[in-house]
């Protein structure tokens, strides 16, 4: 007997529209964000040209690592939400929450970040953009103009994700298109034109942080600059007929490594334009480069035409991945269950884009000076999924042996291994106190103790819709067909309703 014909509750179906090429641009968008505009300057400060280059090559092989576990499961159970289908089977549901929820924020401080970058940006391109001061947030001014371009902004990417994930992703691929062939300017021009010479110092060591403190501090960045790989899994779903269970995995792969050397030679190219140490106080350090080297406004507007791009693509794509793990935990009736409709017309998650919509437009009202606390907590819950995935492909290989793979990683357990070696490592100097990478008492603290109490309040109010629905509807509401190859381990896990578990 199907999961569908044991169910008693009807699941919520999203409709298959994403092809390859939106699934690349999905991912590879969701990658290159506008952080490298905004956060260039910190890099060299803390670990210098090589240093910071340094840093996200060793970042970009423990992202492959995590890639490479994704890149099995994801085509093995292609469902919404992702991560928190994977963990539900290898777990149960109290692991596929603790997963989904730190994974959901995650996601949603990264559209934060560009709610909160948006005026910054465009602040840079147009003059006088700065008006209506209301308040400052640590010496950092919160303008009226800022605001009202965020709620401009989060209206947009809420309405395209709203209407239909088919003009989401033709977003996305139009966007792509635009930035890689900007970037290749500026990059080649950064590179043919500039000096290996002005790349020294090589390393950003000071007094209080030597070179390989300064590293660390880039390195345990990494996940947050890098997360939108991920992105896939979450459409999985919604793949077209195109779209071979195989391929998905694959580009994973080709998102990490697309990204990984997007950020290496950039570094590169911007550090070579000049001496680095002149615009790592800038505002926008990387535009400030060019406009410093070349003395002129074009490179400075074709960089900045960029960010915004790469700041919208980052959006949309973090903006989707989001919504839809919250749409699987709703759909899943482990957190509120409005959050697992879909929209009668459009086929879309619509209370999740919804709620993803309200958090993001709240963020800029914290000013610029949070933009380091989204990044920084947002690396931390987004190193706690990928350990949890980790920990799921190891899970998944000992219960499930036989299971139909459509990818599987090479390396046996060394790679899984690896890589919730590499996430528990970045997790470790996060909260190790007197670590250069440490969480920032109190602000970030606060902050991932807030997400986890909010966490914990949602799992404790969630209790009566979680109890109302038995395991074997949970495992087809998360897995759909998928719950009939092999037992879920809920029923193994969940001692509430042993008895109605999946067999």
């Amino acid at each position: 007997m199907t999961a569908a014909a044991m169910s008693s509750v009807a699941r919520a179906p999203l409709r298959r529209k994403l092809d390859q090429y939106g699934f690349f641009a999905l991912a590879f968008g969701s990658m290159i964000g506008v952080g490298w505009v905004t956060a260039l300057g910190s890099w060299l400060t803390q670990a210098g040209p090589l240093g910071a280059m340094l840093a996200f090559a060793a970042g970009g092989l423990v992202m492959l690592a995590i890639g490479l576990c994704y890149a099995e499961v994801t085509p093995m159970l292609p469902v919404a939400g992702g991560e928190v289908a994977y963990a539900y089977k290898a777990f149960g549901t109290s692991k596929a929450f603790l997963v989904g929820w730190f994974l959901a924020f995650g996601y949603i401080s990264v559209s934060a970040f560009e709610a909160i970058s948006v005026g910054r940006v465009l602040s840079f391109m147009v003059p006088n953009i700065d008006f209506g001061l209301l308040y400052r947030v640590g010496g950092e001014p919160v303008y009226v103009s800022h605001l009202l371009l965020a709620f401009g902004f989060t209206a947009l990417i809420t309405w395209i994700n709203y209407v239909g994930v088919e003009r989401a992703a033709a977003f996305q691929k139009w966007l792509i298109a635009g930035f890689i062939a900007i970037t290749l300017i500026f990059i080649g021009v950064g590179i043919t034109a500039g000096s290996f010479s002005n790349l020294r110092p090589l390393f950003g060591a000071s007094a209080t942080v030597p070179a390989v403190g300064g590293m660390l501090a880039v390195f345990v960045t990494v996940p947050f600059w890098f997360v939108g790989f991920d992105t896939i899994p979450q459409g999985a779903e919604e793949a077209n007929v195109t779209v071979p269970a195989r391929r998905l995995g694959l580009l994973i792969l080709g998102s990490i490594v697309a990204a990984s050397l997007f950020y290496v030679v950039l570094v590169m190219a911007v550090s070579m334009t000049g001496p680095w140490q002149r615009i790592v106080d800038a505002d926008l350090p990387t535009a400030r480069a060019f406009e410093y080297a070349f003395a002129s406004p074009v490179f400075v507007y074709l960089v900045l035409t960029a960010a915004l791009i790469g700041l919208l693509t980052s959006w949309n794509g973090f903006f989707l991945a989001g919504s839809r793990v919250l749409f699987s935990l709703g759909r899943a009736r482990i957190i509120w269950d409005r959050l697992g409709h879909t929209h009668s017309r459009y086929g879309t998650p619509h209370s999740a884009v919804l709620f993803v919509g309200v958090v993001t437009v709240a963020a800029p009202a914290l000013g610029r000076d949070a933009l380091l606390a989204f990044v920084d907590v947002g690396s931390f819950c987004i190193g706690v999924a990928f350990v949890g995935v980790a920990l799921t492909v190891m899970q998944l290989r000992r219960q499930f042996p036989d299971y139909p793979r459509p990818y599987r990683l090479p390396g046996g357990r060394v790679v899984p291994l690896v890589a919730v070696a590499g996430a528990l490592f970045i997790l470790a100097v996060m909260i190790v106190p007197g670590s250069p990478a440490a969480l920032s008492w109190p602000r970030e603290v606060l902050i991932l103790a807030a997400v986890s109490a909010l966490g914990t309040g949602f799992w404790i109010v969630g209790g009566s819709k979680r109890q109302r629905i038995s395991e074997t509807d949970r495992a087809y509401l998360l897995l759909e067909t998928h719950a009939d190859a092999a037992a879920t381990a809920a029923g193994a896990f969940n001692t509430t309703d042993r008895s109605r578990s999946v067999p």
